[in-house]
């Protein structure tokens, strides 16, 4: 067996593990949710419990972004574009995290530009991208975050602000060196990131293709993300 062979396999099995470990998160999740239930009022809601939503969806996040990339690394992870509404598709990536939100004591909002209702893209793809957006936020929000939708020069702009320390200098000045941005001191590997950048790439419109862009400041001050789609 060829080396190349051999690293096919183990990719295989690697996916195949990240596989299975997202279905047993997806079973703690709900058996967790049903303990919770259970519970006495005033014993459910506590920091322990924020924790460990928190966690919860960020292991998710990750496991989707590994499935993700070796998907396009075999060329199995097809592009299905359609047209989406755009306050349907915000709200969505916002319910699902609404408790968590709720537990970190963080206001979630967003808005849609009048001029762009509509966007077109793979809505699983982008969904991701903005979960996992959205998710690391609120790790670093300290009471607000705001999604806003809009047209520049002709590509959709998905923003994600938060109110929090920003993102470092280290990682604006390094924004296109994704994959070497590992931070030991912070635990960052850049997976997000380079998972954003590839999906963000796959849509392509007359020559131009997707981006993504990092700086601070925006309306809340803190990190900014925007996700350029043509």
């Amino acid at each position: 067996m060829s080396d190349k062979d051999q690293g096919l396999d183990f990719s295989t099995v690697i996916a195949s593990t990240v596989h299975d470990m997202k279905n047993s998160l997806a079973m703690l999740i709900q058996a967790h949710g049903q303990w919770q239930s259970q519970l006495p009022e005033a014993q459910r809601d506590n920091p322990e419990r924020a924790v460990i939503e928190y966690e919860f969806t960020h292991l998710n996040s990750m496991l989707v972004q590994l499935l993700g990339l070796y998907k396009l690394g075999v060329n199995q992870l097809p592009l299905r574009p359609d047209y989406h509404d755009m306050d349907d598709f915000i709200g969505a990536q916002l319910a699902c995290r609404q408790e968590v939100l709720n537990s970190r004591g963080i206001v979630a909002s967003y808005e849609v530009d009048d001029f762009s209702p509509l966007g077109f893209f793979d809505r699983e793809l982008v969904g991701s991208v903005v979960g996992n957006i959205v998710t690391n936020a609120i790790r670093f929000a300290c009471h607000a975050l705001l999604i806003n939708v809009r047209e520049e020069n002709e590509q959709l702009v998905l923003s994600i602000n938060d109110d929090g320390p920003g993102f470092p200098a280290q990682m604006l000045e390094r924004q296109s060196d994704y994959v070497q941005g590992i931070n030991s001191a912070t635990g960052s590997t850049g997976l997000g990131l380079y998972f954003a950048a590839r999906i963000a790439a796959l849509h392509e419109r007359n020559g131009v293709r997707g981006r993504i862009e990092l700086s601070n400041g925006g309306p809340l001050g803190g990190a900014l993300f925007n996700l350029y789609l043509p």
